[in-house]
């Protein structure tokens, strides 16, 4: 007589019921999309930051600082006297990518207000400029308009950081183009941008 150990039968059952399990799990896989954590859906998707310089994860980018950037500001033209119309460039010196956000923060030497940013020289609108090591960034200063001046003889830049309204390590001073800057409350600055030329159209005209 054939007769089964109850050994075997539950090995058997055992079986059974991983192989329904797991033809029950990827069924509700595929019809209840990604799994979640605490009613939000899991992150499975790598996130890539725009301009120059390639991609990168926006959650393995650093934010640009001063303790990676060289800064400088050039006359446009270079011949110009009066110096009205700056071309601030940044230039990463560091061994890794690291993003710059939205527009600079210009101060003119003891001016109450950094520059009002022209909204519309933001050439995408919301993505950050990526940098890779040795690559530069350029931002258009204004310095005056019809107003009464101010001698400035100081430019400070401050860096944005990733959430609107936090900065990125601490100001920094940039070398003046010319001894003296006449400066009032008409300066206007653009959004960072790989194209220099880009940013001086914004400017150039006013």
């Amino acid at each position: 007589m054939n007769v089964k150990s109850p050994v075997g039968r539950r090995v058997a059952v055992a079986a059974g019921l991983v192989l329904a399990l797991g033809c029950g799990v990827a069924a509700q896989a595929s019809t209840t999309g990604p799994q979640t954590i605490s009613g939000k859906a899991a992150d499975v998707v790598t996130h890539r930051s725009g301009g120059s310089g390639g991609s990168g994860d926006k959650g393995t980018v650093a934010t640009c600082s001063q303790e990676v950037l060289g800064v400088s500001a050039l006359k446009e033209p270079a011949d110009s006297e009066d110096a009205r119309h700056l071309l601030l460039t940044v230039q990463n010196t560091g061994g890794k990518k690291c993003n710059l956000y939205r527009y600079p923060l210009v101060r003119l030497g003891a001016g109450r207000n950094t520059a009002r940013v022209i909204e519309e020289s933001d050439p995408n609108p919301g993505v950050p400029v990526t940098l890779a090591p040795g690559e530069e960034a350029y931002a258009g200063l204004l310095v005056n308009g019809p107003m009464d001046e101010y001698e400035a003889k100081s430019i400070t830049l401050g860096l944005q950081g990733r959430k609107p309204g936090s900065s990125a390590g601490k100001p920094i001073d940039v070398p003046m183009p010319v001894e003296t800057l006449y400066a009032n409350d008409y300066q206007r600055v653009t959004y960072w941008t790989t194209a220099p030329g880009f940013a001086l159209d914004f400017i150039m005209s006013k």
